[in-house]
């Protein structure tokens, strides 16, 4: 009996041990595969991190890369050789037409003072001719051009399209009208009724707009164009300024500069770069106060309104 009780016994307690060694292996299996799920997990987010680290090493390149190549400096000038200049020649004694030597050459005081700020930089200049209304949207859409210079004022909403130098000059605003209309045209309230005309894109334009509305003005790409609408009646007055007016006054006996009572100064004219380019501008503006002090800006000016005076 006691032999009996005591194969129960051993038995019984082998049962225990067994049923204990699978209590613990199961335990173990458990802990294992939550450590190694864990592990997998931190595996994965190292990974992801990584992965998100390189992606914003990589977008902060291409950036860097995109504003480098949106940006063009001086020292890019430099290596291309010439400073691109986007002007309409078509407004003298700032930027016009004229024959020298036989040759069709773009002349004027804003073409003088690119060349003055091509030779400091030890390249050539390069002008590009195209209409007033483009040159601040192809420079401002990152086109070649370097620099704009056509008798800009730099008014708030060209501020948002271009960056500006100093003022060169200042200028005043009046209309160009017939000879024979002297009497009658005097005055803004005057003009109420009448046809004029203006340079699309420009302040004279926006002035002739608010003076008479939109109605009454012709916006015209060209000087010459308005001048000739003036000419043949299909206008009776030209909002420009004296600096622009002058020379087709001089030119033409039957023409007139009259002030009517508009603003005494357009702000003072430009040269327009892109947006950011902090290093053209400084440059700019070192070159316009030599300019200044050493009474070569006059001398440009002289220059180009006698050329202007020839045509």
């Amino acid at each position: 009996m006691k032999k009996n009780l005591k194969l129960i016994s051993a038995a019984i307690m082998a049962s225990c041990a067994l049923m204990l060694a699978g209590c613990s292996g199961s335990g173990s299996e458990e802990t294992t595969a939550a450590q190694a799920e864990a592990s997998g997990e931190n595996t994965e987010a190292s990974a992801e991190g990584s992965e998100a680290s390189k992606d914003e090493a990589s977008a902060e390149a291409e950036g860097d890369e995109t504003q480098a190549a949106d940006t063009p400096n001086i020292d890019a000038i430099k290596e291309k050789g010439k400073l691109v200049l986007g002007t309409s020649a078509d407004y003298p004694p700032y930027e016009f037409h004229t024959q020298i030597d036989g040759v069709d050459t773009i002349v004027g005081f804003d073409i003088s003072i690119a060349q003055y700020f091509a030779d400091g930089l030890g390249v050539e200049l390069e002008i590009v001719d195209m209409p007033f209304d483009s040159l601040l949207i192809d420079l401002s859409q990152g086109g070649k051009l370097d620099i704009v210079m056509a008798g800009l004022t730099p008014d708030e909403e060209r501020k948002k399209a271009a960056d500006f130098t100093d003022i060169l000059f200042e200028n005043f605003q009046i209309v160009m009208i017939r000879k024979e209309d002297a009497d009658k045209l005097t005055s803004v309230e005057s003009l109420q009724g009448h046809k004029v005309g203006a340079q699309t894109g420009s302040m004279p334009y926006d002035l002739a707009v608010e003076s008479v509305g939109a109605e009454n003005v012709v916006g015209l790409g060209k000087s010459q164009d308005l001048v000739m609408e003036l000419k043949n009646g299909n206008i009776d007055a030209i909002f420009t300024n004296t600096m622009s007016a002058e020379p087709f006054v001089k030119a033409n006996d039957d023409l007139m500069i009259q002030d009517i009572g508009l603003p005494a100064s357009d702000g003072g004219n430009a040269a327009a770069v892109g947006k950011g380019k902090t290093d053209l501008v400084d440059y700019c503006n070192e070159k316009i106060a030599e300019l200044k002090e050493s009474g070569m800006l006059d001398e440009f000016i002289v220059e180009a309104q006698e050329l202007a005076n020839q045509e």
